[in-house]
């Protein structure tokens, strides 16, 4: 405690460089903190987003957890058997289809449809009207904000829309469908038009009879692992991938690029905070070169004296980098607000995630440059000579 309030008292002595360089370690300290929630920021969001929706498995015909690729046929089939498996609880059908949304012969809005049996789990959540349900005619439609507003229309009314279901094949003519209700999907982004309906009723619209989907999506009773080994056994033809899958391969895949980028600016910004926090220290020290040699010729250890530096160093940084949090919080909804504006990013994901282990890494980061930036300035006053300083002193 002692070397502690005797530290204090010589960083304080001079309080416009002191607070200079509070300020800059929580600059660098906000920077750094920023850094390490965009490492792994869209992994956790896009972890969070799959996790939302209800499903943990996937089911495809092909190595693919994404829509677009080769379709699963007999879908119905396949789901009725593995929703007889105990381990699953829920397996619903998923096909994906084009279509244009049209305001008499004109098209608004170019729609991303799918089309799914509503069950126990929905991956969209209803602001507005009513779900799904088989019974209405013509079919029911759900849709987001976006193409509400393109459409310039009210709840319960009729539009048409032109459905392809396959890029090879000529989109067939418009058919009708019944607007019942708004929703939100959690991979839209802020100009994406989407619509969900029943996948007989998306079958009907694209003109063919095929049984067929892009997925299963799957809810297990146990555990997604358990669920996977059941599925292998019972439809080795299938190919079922979970969350957990999705998210490692898009983060081995998809996001590397700003996880190198995280890298390399902490790094940098490392860099700069070794070099601010001995800079700082060394000038005082410099500064304080007569002092200090005569506090060892009082009886100051050089161990005393190294010490006193040292817990300098570590104020320095810890009222920096207690600084730094919230800065580098208010920062980083700044930046991900400019980042989401990019096309194509889901309004529900994030670039920058909070985490506790971004917390303790934050923190042990600026521990280990406090250390090192202190010792170079330790070396100088343990290794000063005390007479020379003390005559060079009182020449002076």
């Amino acid at each position: 405690m002692r070397v502690l309030a005797f530290a204090s008292r010589s960083l304080f002595r001079q309080p416009g460089r002191t607070a200079l360089g509070i300020l800059g370690i929580a600059a660098v300290g906000a920077l750094l903190f920023d850094m390490l929630l965009l490492s792994r920021g869209l992994v956790v969001s896009f972890r969070d987003l799959l996790d939302s929706i209800g499903f943990d498995v996937r089911v495809t015909a092909t190595d693919s957890p994404l829509p677009g690729g080769v379709r699963l046929d007999n879908a119905s089939e396949a789901a009725a058997q593995l929703a007889r498996l105990p381990e699953l609880r829920e397996v619903v059908p998923m096909r994906t289809a084009t279509g244009e949304a049209l305001r008499g012969e004109r098209a608004v809005a170019t729609v991303g449809l799918t089309g799914m049996d509503p069950g126990a789990r929905r991956p969209w959540t209803i602001v507005a009207g009513q779900d799904l349900d088989g019974a209405t005619t013509p079919p029911a439609l759900v849709i987001n904000q976006t193409l509400m507003d393109a459409l310039g229309t009210s709840l319960g009314t009729t539009i048409s829309m032109r459905v392809s279901c396959s890029a090879n094949r000529a989109a067939p003519v418009a058919v009708p469908f019944t607007l019942v209700g708004i929703a939100q999907f959690p991979f839209d982004d802020e100009a994406q038009s989407t619509g969900v309906m029943t996948r007989s009723a998306l079958r009907s619209a694209c003109g063919d009879g095929a049984d067929d989907a892009d997925m299963l999506m799957v809810s297990s009773a146990g555990g997604s692992a358990a669920a996977l080994a059941a599925i292998r056994r019972a439809r080795p033809d299938l190919v079922p991938v979970t969350n957990e899958q999705i998210v490692a391969r898009m983060q081995t895949q998809g996001f590397t690029y700003f996880r190198q980028i995280s890298a390399v600016l902490s790094t940098i910004t490392l860099i700069f905070g070794f070099l601010l926090i001995t800079v700082l220290l060394t000038v005082s020290v410099n500064q304080r070169l007569g002092e200090i040699a005569a506090l060892r010729a009082l009886g100051f250890s050089a161990r005393r004296a190294a010490a006193d530096v040292f817990v300098q160093g570590a104020l320095l940084v810890a009222i920096g980098g207690v600084l730094a949090l919230p800065v580098g919080y208010a920062l980083s909804l700044w930046l991900d607000r400019i980042l989401k504006a990019m096309p194509g990013i889901p309004t529900s994901m994030h670039f920058f995630v909070f985490e506790p282990r971004a917390l303790l890494t934050h923190a042990a980061l600026l521990i280990a440059t406090a250390v090192l930036a202190s010792a170079y300035p330790m070396w100088l006053v343990a290794r000063l000579p005390i007479a020379t300083t003390l005559r060079n002193e009182v020449v002076g």
